[in-house]
C-alpha cells in the first residue's frame, strides 16, 4: 500500500510544481505552495516577482547586466545584451549600478519597428492600427486610448506607433511594455508566445526595433559621468574661446598704438 502513496505524493508534487510558473517572465524560478517566483539581480540576491503582472524594467535589466558580467546565458538560452536606462533610476557609476527603489516613470514611447515581407499583401492603414492596438492590449495590457498614432511605410515596411499617456499617471508603466516588445522581437522573448500580431488573416512576424523612451523626470548628469571624448571637446570648445579672446585683445591693443602713432605724427606736422 505504501508504494502506490508514494506515488500519490510524487505525482501530486509534479503536478503543482508543473502549474508553479510565471506568466510573465519565463526564465523566473518558481517553486513552493503558493507558487513564488524569484529572479537573481546580484550574486545570492533573488529579486520577488508579481507574475500578474509585466515585471519592471528596472528588475529585468538588473538580472541581464547580472548574467552579462557572468557571461551566463538565460534560462531560455541566448546572452542579454545591455540597452538603455530610460525608465531606471541611474547613479554615476551608469548602468553598472541600477537603482530599483525610485522607478522613473516613462510618459512617451516611440517605437519602431519592422516586419517581414508578406508577398502579395496590401496592407491597409486602418486595419493595421487596430491590429496592432488588440496586440498590445492582448499581450502587454496596454489600453488602446494610450496609443495616439500609427503611421505605416509601405516600402520600408515600417510600422511607427506613438504611446502617450498624461504626465502624473502612475496607472500604466510604458517603460514595461516596450522593453517587453523589444525583448520578443530582438528572439529574446520574456514572454511564451510570440508578439505576431494579425491583419486581415495574415500573421506579421517582427524583424527589427527600435524604442525611443521620454521620461517624466530629465536625465541627470555630472563630470564623473562625461567620457573622455565629451571633455576632450569641451577643452577644445574653451581653448577656442580663450585663443579668440586673446586674438581680439592683441587686435585691440595694436589698433590702440596705432591710434597713438597716428596722433604722434599729425602733431609734429602741426608744429
Amino acid at each position: 500500500m505504501k508504494p502506490v502513496v508514494v506515488l500519490l505524493v510524487v505525482a501530486f508534487a509534479a503536478a503543482v510544481s508543473a502549474h508553479c510558473t510565471c506568466k510573465t517572465m519565463k526564465w523566473a524560478v518558481c517553486d513552493g505552495t503558493p507558487c513564488e517566483c524569484t529572479i537573481m539581480v546580484g550574486k545570492n540576491v533573488n529579486q520577488p516577482l508579481d507574475c500578474e503582472k509585466l515585471i519592471p524594467k528596472c528588475f529585468l535589466m538588473k538580472a541581464e547586466m547580472y548574467l552579462s558580467r557572468k557571461s551566463l546565458s538565460t534560462p531560455t538560452g541566448g546572452k542579454p545584451t545591455r540597452t538603455p536606462s530610460a525608465g531606471v533610476r541611474r547613479t554615476d557609476k551608469g548602468d553598472k549600478d541600477l537603482k530599483c527603489e525610485k522607478l522613473v516613470e516613462t510618459y512617451w514611447v516611440r517605437i519602431e519597428v519592422k516586419h517581414k515581407e508578406v508577398p502579395g499583401f496590401v496592407m491597409d492603414d486602418a486595419k493595421l492600427k487596430t491590429a496592432m492596438e488588440n496586440a498590445l492590449l492582448s499581450r502587454y495590457g496596454l489600453p488602446k486610448s494610450l496609443v495616439k498614432n500609427v503611421e505605416y511605410d509601405k516600402d520600408a515596411r515600417l510600422i511607427v506607433l506613438d504611446i502617450e499617456k498624461a504626465k502624473g499617471d502612475k496607472s500604466q508603466d510604458l517603460s514595461r511594455a516596450a522593453y517587453y516588445m523589444e525583448k520578443d522581437v530582438k528572439v529574446l522573448p520574456l514572454l511564451n508566445t510570440k508578439f505576431e500580431p494579425i491583419v486581415e488573416g495574415k500573421t506579421l512576424e517582427m524583424e527589427d526595433i527600435l524604442v525611443y523612451y521620454v521620461d517624466e523626470d530629465p536625465p541627470t548628469f555630472t563630470m564623473r559621468r562625461l567620457t573622455g571624448g565629451v571633455i576632450a571637446v569641451n577643452v577644445v570648445v574653451i581653448l577656442a574661446v580663450v585663443a579668440g579672446l586673446l586674438f581680439l585683445k592683441r587686435e585691440k591693443a595694436k589698433y590702440q598704438k596705432t591710434q597713438v602713432r597716428e596722433l604722434d605724427e599729425m602733431q609734429k606736422s602741426m608744429s
